[in-house]
């Protein structure tokens, strides 16, 4: 398997040296990379695993784990542009012109001591409360009519200064020193260590840039990049295409000269159940109430969707950054976020 390749993985490697060649005209694959990186294909599809060790054993050592290392570290292969040149493929062979992108992160678990994996630092472990030394990757994909597929991924690392003075902050608060007598926050240097939302809107502007001809219908992210700058800014890269996130029921929101939270103005009056029709014709009976509000932390007006699913006994808070949209409209534009893969 390994000795003789697939048709698909040859033609895939053609077309990719054809779609780098148009990306950078020096960025064509030489023969010996086009082989290893066959190679790698070849281990993947037989062994269902990125392994060096078992390409050699399952190779019968003809692919040699030495030879893939160093072709992997030291190689002068394109990697920057290999996604983009694949993702150009994909475009071209199924003529798409239009989707959604899709943001999200993931964590992912390492040893207790990675000396060789740049990036991993402490991490909070979702399902069992503590901390783990793990890495925080940033993806992007894009979900169209046809596929969904990844666009984009960085990983993310905080800044050690601003972890160190967190955690010495947090010791004091717990102790009563007053924030007048606590040391002041560090400026952090953004170039060095970008947020999760900075990172993710240069993922946006590379898109943009190198797919110009592609439409982006709306972008969508979680309650963590429901920040007042990022929808905007993710509008204004994406040529004014409709931003939702969400918002906490906590946030503070102005209508018709009063002043309260999400949750209580949402409290006011009964839901109305509604069957929508997503994506794939599946239909889901959900509860929703949608209004055109002023929302104090972005300083401006947001259409804010509560939504609750059959069975969920509490409203989570979409907030959609363009006004002229129907609520039924965004809610099934967020309901793209299910398509998002397992990374």
């Amino acid at each position: 398997m390994f000795v003789r390749s697939l048709p698909v993985v040859t033609a895939f490697f053609e077309a990719l040296d054809t779609a780098l060649l148009k990306i950078k005209p020096t960025a064509k694959l030489t023969s010996f990379q086009k082989t290893g990186l066959t190679l790698i294909i070849m281990g993947i599809f037989v062994t269902g695993q990125l392994n060096w060790d078992a390409f050699e054993r399952r190779s019968l050592k003809t692919a040699k784990s030495s030879r893939l290392r160093w072709l992997v570290k030291h190689a002068k292969i394109p990697w920057e542009y290999l996604l983009q040149a694949s993702i150009r493929n994909i475009l071209n062979n199924y003529q798409i012109t239009a989707g959604v992108l899709s943001l999200d992160d993931t964590d992912k678990k390492r040893t207790k001591k990675t000396t060789k994996i740049d990036g991993a630092h402490k991490i909070k472990d979702k399902a069992s409360g503590g901390y783990v030394n793990g890495q925080e990757l940033i993806f992007m994909v894009l979900v169209t009519d046809i596929a969904t597929f990844p666009v984009g991924f960085r990983f993310y690392t905080p800044d050690p200064a601003l972890s160190a003075w967190r955690k010495k902050n947090k010791q004091l608060k717990q102790n009563g020193i007053p924030a007048k007598n606590r040391p002041r926050r560090p400026v952090v240097n953004r170039n060095l260590y970008p947020t999760k939302q900075l990172l993710a809107l240069d993922m946006l502007s590379e898109f943009v840039d190198a797919f110009p001809n592609i439409k982006i219908k709306g972008v969508l992210a979680d309650a963590l990049y429901g920040t007042g700058e990022f929808m905007d800014k993710a509008a204004a890269i994406t040529g004014g295409a409709q931003v939702v996130s969400q918002l906490r029921g906590n946030q503070r929101i102005a209508s018709k000269n009063s002043k309260t939270s999400l949750k209580n103005y949402f409290a006011r009056q009964a839901g109305v159940v509604r069957t929508l029709v997503i994506r794939g014709g599946k239909t889901q009976q959900v509860t929703m109430l949608a209004a055109r509000l002023h929302v104090k932390v972005h300083g401006k007006k947001r259409f804010v969707t509560a939504l609750k699913y059959e069975g969920e006994d509490e409203y989570r808070y979409l907030v959609a950054s363009t006004l002229s949209w129907r609520n039924e409209d965004i809610v099934r534009l967020y309901t793209l976020r299910s398509y998002i893969p397992h990374i």
